[in-house]
């Protein structure tokens, strides 16, 4: 690996350097990876510039696929203290910005999960990484390299543990997102809607399907604490008030279905909206990533929506053919009661508590709701 004297620049108070390191692009037909390595101030430029050029040849070795350009700057992104998807998003928004593959931050603040200290963080849906310096101590540069490398591998889906498996069809699946993140798709600027979405979603296929699992979709309400407590609450009320009963009866099973979806379908725009989870695209170079960033959060959300809807109206239903006597509901309804009322009930008492579920998920915190959607991947220390 070649590289090149580092220009200084002033970025405010922070001195700033770019390095480029990287073979000839496509030297060997492969694709390039665009690395943004964006380190704390704290690291001097040399040490910074010798992270590179060892990050340059452990790359090279652990993907030999694919091709390695990567450039250095030296500023300290946000102000301390700053929550882990601040940080997270002050790095996505400098990778965007520069118009990066995706981007590391080896930054001076301590990562905890857990108060437990972290080495890294990863989330795959934005392209970006965490290191934290104090997890490692200054002087250890060694393991600060493998931790970038390690960084760098989890939003590819590669871990030590599958390496060390070495199996054949990981390996491919790695290079394939690799190749996928680091090819942009020809004329993404200037398409808009359906277009670009197509285009997106056939051009990288692997990709998408990996930051989704990523981010463990089914987890998602099980995270936000209100949303399921609300949720809850709303499906108890509905199975045991008459008046839900008998709506659930005399609805027609097309109406009861679109309730449902009309339901589903707003607490899922909800929880984007209120939260701020939909990204736009600051120009036409980074419309791709932006459209790929919101299909996953888009897929994200509504897995986990559905999954929500999906739990509350299985135990909706054990609990009313528990405490309900067919006799009550016969009653309550006007006609014979059978297990299709049942179900009705279920189906109903599940969408009023989306409905609840949506208003306790707009009381999170904005940082519960990004934790919980973005599936970080965590080394601990």
């Amino acid at each position: 690996m070649a590289s090149t004297d580092p220009p200084v620049a002033e970025d405010g108070d922070a001195a700033v350097s770019v390095v480029g390191v990287s073979e000839p692009a496509g030297s060997d037909g492969n694709q390039t990876v665009n690395l943004g390595l964006v380190v704390t101030p704290v690291l001097d430029e040399a040490a910074a510039v010798r992270l590179v050029e060892d990050l340059g040849r452990v790359l090279g070795e652990r993907y030999p696929g694919v091709e390695w350009k990567i450039d250095l700057v030296r500023d300290a992104l946000v102000t301390p203290p700053a929550p882990l998807p601040e940080v997270v998003d002050a790095a996505r928004t400098r990778m965007l910005d520069e118009n990066w593959d995706l981007v590391v931050y080896v930054t001076e603040l301590p990562l905890r999960i857990s108060r437990r200290p972290l080495v890294t963080h990863s989330s795959p849906t934005h392209g970006a990484a965490l290191v934290s310096l104090p997890a490692l101590g200054l002087a250890q540069n060694r393991q600060l390299v493998d931790s970038v490398a390690e960084a760098v591998g989890l939003i590819a889906g590669d871990t030590a543990r599958r390496r060390e498996e070495n199996r054949a069809g990981h390996r491919r699946r790695v290079h394939r997102r690799l190749v996928e993140l680091a090819s942009e798709i020809e004329g993404a600027g200037s398409l808009e809607g359906v277009a670009l979405l197509h285009r997106v979603v056939t051009g990288n296929l692997r990709l998408l399907l990996g930051m989704v699992y990523a981010n463990h979709p089914w987890r998602l309400v099980t995270r936000l604490s209100r949303a399921m407590i609300g949720a809850l609450g709303v499906a108890a009320f509905a199975v045991v008030t008459g008046d839900v009963w008998r709506i659930a009866s005399s609805l027609s099973a097309g109406r009861l279905v679109a309730v449902c979806g009309i339901t589903v379908g707003g607490g899922i725009t909800a929880l984007i909206a209120v939260h701020g989870l939909w990204e736009r695209a600051p120009d036409d170079r980074v419309k791709e990533q932006a459209t790929l960033f919101n299909i996953v959060t888009l897929i994200t959300v509504a897995f986990g929506i559905v999954a929500l809807y999906l739990a509350v109206c299985v135990l909706s239903l054990g609990a009313a053919a528990l405490v309900i006597e067919p006799s009550v509901m016969t009653a309550q309804i006007g006609h014979h009661s059978n297990f299709d009322d049942y179900v009705r009930l279920a189906a109903l008492a599940s969408a009023l508590a989306t409905v609840g579920s949506a208003l306790g998920g707009a009381l999170e915190s904005d940082v519960a709701v990004r934790e919980a959607t973005y599936g970080y991947r965590q080394n601990r220390n």
